[in-house]
């Protein structure tokens, strides 16, 4: 983690529905400084206090603390957690869930508390093993804030509840990625050039368990878009459905 670019972590939170999957997005407060007013993917920059929660963790890989800030970033955004009771190893319930965010959530929110902490006061450890890596993409030079984010998806509990924060996010929505890309080609919602080509990808799968597998069977190719001649450029290997955009576009301009 000593990478003098932010580590950030975003989770696609997938769910089943007819015809199509659904994943959660948040709307961020027009008033936020990074992406304020766009429909985006919950997730943020890893804390050093996420490493500490490492040991309150289910899997076993290089990235825990990356994992441990996604966790951490949608229970504060969306109310959602994704961690196991300590002994049985079962998922937490939505009633052990709801008293969680009632104790905690804000005390989170604020730093006054870590997950760390919060793994010890409710007998939890944090479901990491549940994230599979489903894109890598790192900030161009010359933009205002850089990050290094991994992108995971997971399937949400269905009994599962959520809540936006009403703080850095003011709407959440289950949306399929088709409503979601048409939405933003009308105008009726705004899709940052990243997060609109996730979504693209995410829609190739009609269920959650073919966006898994896909996401298993996938190999991540770092993207650092290029700015060449006025567009973006990004490499064939990553797979999305293109490879140059105009800066025009990209940017809503």
């Amino acid at each position: 983690m000593s990478d003098d670019i932010p580590y950030a972590s975003t989770i696609l939170l997938l769910r089943d529905r007819p015809e199509e999957l659904e994943v959660l997005m948040v709307q961020r407060h027009r008033n936020m400084k990074f992406m304020g007013g766009a429909l985006v993917f919950p997730g943020g920059k890893v804390d050093a206090a996420d490493e500490a929660a490492v040991p309150f963790t289910t899997g076993n890989n290089d990235d825990e603390a990356i994992r441990v800030a996604g966790i951490r970033e949608v229970f504060e955004e969306c109310g959602i957690l994704m961690a196991r009771e300590r002994g049985d190893g079962s998922f937490i319930s939505d009633e052990h869930r709801h008293e969680v965010a009632v104790r905690h959530r804000e005390r989170l929110d604020k730093g006054e508390m870590s997950m760390a902490e919060l793994a010890e006061a409710e007998n939890l450890d944090f479901a990491t093993e549940m994230l599979v890596p489903f894109a890598h993409w790192i900030t161009p030079p010359g933009a205002p804030r850089r990050y290094n984010t991994w992108f995971y998806v997971t399937r949400v509990p269905e009994d599962h509840t959520h809540a936006h924060d009403g703080n850095e996010s003011v709407d959440s929505v289950w949306i399929k990625p088709s409503v979601a890309l048409e939405d933003e080609a009308a105008g009726r919602r705004e899709i940052v050039f990243p997060t609109r080509l996730n979504v693209a990808k995410l829609g190739r799968s009609k269920t959650v368990d073919e966006a898994l597998e896909a996401a298993r069977n996938s190999t991540i190719v770092t993207v650092l878009p290029e700015m060449r001649d006025g567009k973006l450029h990004i490499p064939a290997e990553a797979d999305y459905d293109l490879t140059e955009e105009s800066v025009e576009r990209a940017f809503h301009k």
